[in-house]
């Protein structure tokens, strides 16, 4: 008799994006839903860089494999300083 030598099941399975770049792009019908945990706005998605830019409040949360990492502390900073917010005018 022979064994069975590990044919069964293995090999199967949905690792088709294993060895490919994290830079998936972000499924852009998610966008509309998608708002800033902070500022409760809305998002812009930045292609170039593969993130969600909150213009307002100058931070960028990074996209990886596709899915939005939107933990604050996760932002990256887009500017230097924030905008003045007392700029009055009379």
């Amino acid at each position: 008799r022979r064994a069975a030598s590990g044919s069964q099941g293995q090999g199967q399975g949905s690792g088709s994006g294993s060895g490919s770049s994290s830079a998936q792009p972000l499924e852009p019908s998610l966008l509309r839903f998608l708002v800033c945990p902070l500022s409760k706005r809305p998002l812009r998605y930045e292609e170039a860089t593969n993130e969600l830019i909150n213009e307002e409040l100058g931070i960028a949360y990074p996209i990886i494999d596709g899915i939005p990492n939107m933990i604050p502390e996760a932002a990256r900073t887009t500017r230097k300083k924030p905008p003045a917010e007392g700029s009055k005018q009379p």
